[in-house]
């Protein structure tokens, strides 16, 4: 076993009882899945190192999960992923190492990768969607806010339900990756999963790790609103508990916005907008806070297209966009006022490569105003291929963020469930950004606005 898995939840064969679905959970001992090289390989330098593009440096190396939930049974669910990763992480060998954060670099340690196996004592059908958000033991987690350098950059679990169905729980060191590197690999590992071998040519996007961030990114500026805590200061003052809510905007509050309700005039809106302008007027009325007080909206932007990063670079290319207001603005103004803001703040998005970016504003707050649960993000799964996923029982008919504590009020707009499957009447988002005590009055507003889209 090797030593840094000590610092994991999973330690030896156990049950464990959610609380939340009452299902059990057995979980078997951690192993270690290294790099297996194919037949005829030539083994790779040792101790050969990654260095850090500009965009990973300005990820803190927080932990990021998610659950693929899987209805359709495959053989030896966990045996075959397994396998499959090991292959994998042939041709991905920094998520087989170590981070070397002084040094700015991912050592290609091939330490291996972290896999557990399990199994659940009932059907899938049996836990609901909201259960599942809430079992921490459906995946493997690190124990605090954030990743070591010790720590493995990957963690992998496969739970068996009664009924055959399983669900993968992938756990990764931001840093390593970002949403649409870990799907590009995780897309190498289903394929290797459900064909047995590597595929064809014309399917095949060789994997890239080192990208300098092209001439446009070697100093990118940090945002005045994304500056992290220091890791020992996150370690004396966490953060405080937020409520984690799986809830779904409706479609047709959607297609409401989208063709002109609550003030948008018929202007041009996407879906993505109107779900973050509902969630944005939602959370901040819920909170009560001072009308003068900020309010921000901030939202990952996959920077792939306009910084140029090749085909194949699996690392973290994202920025963050803050949309300024204050509470007073968002509670008190229209959806349409929102999305207005919104689409101005997109419009600058290119000029987060040079500084110029900031978005846009309607009394902005000063720059040094400190803001924490005022403040949330918004990230987008929905175009990244997680959907499309499939070990060999075609694609998954969820696909959740999980989360069990938090940075920064923040919450992911997951990708739409599989066709034919239970639900889809609306975007599902995953989120932690309300405190216990506004749960009830966030799902109220989200509720009320719902009905009102539909009266009128």
């Amino acid at each position: 076993m090797n030593m840094t898995c000590n610092a994991l939840e999973s330690k030896t064969i156990k049950q464990e009882l959610s609380t939340m679905s009452g299902v059990v959970v057995t979980k078997a001992s951690p192993v270690v899945v290294p790099p297996e090289l194919e037949l005829g390989t030539m083994p790779p330098p040792p101790r050969d190192t990654v260095a850090l593009s500009p965009f990973d440096k300005l990820v803190p190396p927080i932990p990021a999960t998610s659950l693929f939930v899987f209805d359709r049974p495959i053989d030896q669910p966990a045996e075959t992923i397994r396998r499959a990763l090991s292959r994998a992480l042939a041709h991905y060998r920094p998520f087989a190492g170590r981070l070397d954060g002084a040094g700015g670099v991912i050592a290609c340690t091939d330490d291996g990768a972290t896999f557990v196996a399990a199994s659940a004592s009932c059907p899938l059908c049996e836990a609901t969607a909201a259960a599942l958000h809430e079992m921490d033991d459906l995946a493997v987690l690190y124990l605090g806010l954030l990743c070591r350098d010790a720590d493995p950059l990957l963690m992998v679990q496969v739970t068996e339900f009664a009924c055959g169905g399983f669900v993968v729980g992938v756990t990764s060191n931001h840093v390593v990756a970002d949403g649409a590197g870990m799907s590009q690999f995780l897309r190498a590992v289903a394929d290797l999963a459900r064909d047995g071998v590597a595929p064809p040519p014309s399917r095949l996007l060789f994997p890239i790790r080192t990208w300098d961030g092209g001439a446009l990114c070697r100093s990118l500026p940090v945002p005045v609103l994304a500056v992290p805590k220091s890791p020992a200061t996150i370690q004396q003052e966490p953060p405080p508990r937020l409520a984690r809510l799986d809830v779904v905007v409706p479609y047709g509050l959607i297609r409401h916005i989208k063709v002109g309700g609550f003030g948008t005039g018929g202007e041009q809106c996407t879906a993505l907008d109107a779900v973050m302008a509902v969630l944005w007027r939602c959370r901040t009325r819920a909170a009560l806070s001072a009308a003068e007080s900020p309010a921000p909206l901030k939202f990952v932007c996959n920077m792939r297209t306009l910084a140029g990063a090749p085909a194949g670079y699996y690392g973290n290319c994202i920025r963050t966009q803050v949309v300024m207001a204050t509470a007073g603005a968002v509670s008190g103004g229209s959806i349409g006022d929102l999305v207005r803001l919104i689409r101005r703040a997109k419009e600058k998005i290119p000029d987060l490569l040079s500084g110029g970016g900031g978005g846009a504003a309607a009394d902005p707050a000063p720059a040094a105003t400190p803001v924490w649960y005022e403040a949330f993000s918004v990230t987008d799964w929905r175009y990244l291929g997680l959907d499309a996923i499939d070990f060999g029982g075609g694609a998954p008919a969820r696909v959740l963020w999980h989360i069990k504590r938090i940075l920064e009020p923040g919450c992911v707009v997951c990708p739409p469930r599989r066709a034919g499957g239970d639900g889809g009447d609306g975007v599902d988002v995953t989120s932690m950004f309300v405190k216990a005590e506004h749960a009830d009055a966030f799902l109220g507003e989200l509720a009320s606005l719902a009905a009102s889209a539909s009266a009128e």
